[in-house]
C-alpha cells in the first residue's frame, strides 16, 4: 500500500510541475506576441499607455485559453518525455535538453500549423525573430520543469 501511495504522490507532483511549466510558456508566449503587436501598434504612432497594455495582455491571455493553451500542453508533454527518455543516457546534458525540448515543442506548434494548414495563429511566429521569442518562451518553461523537479528531488 505505501509503494502505490508514494508512486501517487510522484505521479500528482511531476503533474502539477508540468502544469507549472505549461502556464509558464503559455504566459510568455503570449505575453510576447501581445507585446509584438503592440509595439507595431507603437510604431504607427499609436500611444498604448501602460495600464492598456496590461488590460491587453490579461485579454490575450485569457482569449487565447481555449486554443493555443492545450496546443502547448500537448507540445510540452511530448517534448519532457522525450527529453526525460534521452537524459537516462545524456546526463551531462540534462538542462539543455529540455531547454531545447520546450523550444522545439513550441517552434513545432507553429510550423506544424503553418505547414499542414497555411495557417499562423499567433502573429507574433510569422518572422524570424517572433519564432525565436516563442522558442524562449518554450525554452523558460523547460527549464522551469527541470528546475522544479530537481527542487523535488532535492526536498
Amino acid at each position: 500500500m505505501d509503494a502505490r501511495v508514494s508512486t501517487l504522490q510522484f505521479l500528482a507532483k511531476r503533474l502539477l510541475i508540468w502544469l507549472l511549466a505549461v502556464v509558464v510558456t503559455y504566459a510568455l508566449a503570449t505575453l510576447a506576441a501581445t507585446q509584438a503587436v503592440i509595439a507595431e501598434l507603437a510604431g504607427m504612432g499609436v500611444v498604448v499607455p501602460l495600464a492598456d497594455r496590461a488590460v491587453m495582455s490579461l485579454q490575450d491571455i485569457l482569449g487565447m485559453a481555449n486554443m493555443f493553451l492545450p496546443m502547448v500542453a500537448f507540445a510540452l508533454l511530448v517534448a519532457f518525455m522525450t527529453a526525460a527518455l534521452l537524459s537516462r543516457w545524456l546526463s551531462r546534458w540534462r538542462l539543455p535538453l529540455y531547454l531545447l525540448a520546450g523550444a522545439v515543442a513550441v517552434v513545432c506548434i507553429h510550423l506544424g500549423l503553418h505547414l499542414a494548414f497555411g495557417i499562423t495563429p499567433v502573429a507574433i511566429a510569422r518572422s524570424g525573430f517572433g519564432l525565436l521569442l516563442q522558442a524562449l518562451a518554450g525554452a523558460a518553461g523547460g527549464f522551469t520543469y527541470l528546475f522544479l523537479i530537481r527542487r523535488q528531488a532535492i526536498g
